[in-house]
């Protein structure tokens, strides 16, 4: 889907977007907010399953890039995606920032922690691949 189908999505996030692929950002500048700003782009153009792909491997290549491919976790960043996508689906017609003020438990950076313990969120094969949650399910995407 191109941004002129969901025109929501603003020049400004897809220049957004275009600099995070282009390593245009700085690692120290890149947060939160930025993470699920470059989720909800990417659903918002792509759909959830074509945006995962994108999102992750871009996360890897940016982590990798700024000499901190170890941070990066597979699993907390297909979190992230689903819950902007739930976001997504409830209010599919507002702008990143009208979805922050309408779920703003997105803005929770402890949030994936009411369904995984640190434990299990923290172990490699957690920062490899998805892993279930341990402690409560997740809701369908």
């Amino acid at each position: 889907m191109s941004s002129d189908q969901h025109p929501v999505v603003t020049a400004a996030d897809e220049a957004f977007v275009a600099a995070f692929h282009a390593h245009q950002l700085s690692n120290e500048g890149f947060h939160h907010r930025d993470h699920l700003r470059l989720a909800w782009v990417q659903i918002r153009r792509l759909g959830l399953e074509q945006a995962a792909e994108v999102v992750t491997n871009g996360i890897r290549r940016f982590a990798s890039h700024h000499g901190s491919a170890e941070r990066y976790n597979d699993t907390m960043t297909r979190f992230w995606l689903r819950v902007v996508a739930i976001g997504i689906r409830r209010h599919p017609e507002v702008t990143f920032d009208e979805l922050l003020a309408a779920e703003p438990h997105l803005l929770d950076k402890n949030l994936p922690f009411k369904h995984w313990s640190r434990e299990r969120m923290n172990r490699d094969d957690a920062k490899q691949r998805w892993i279930e949650p341990d402690l409560r399910p997740m809701p369908a995407a």
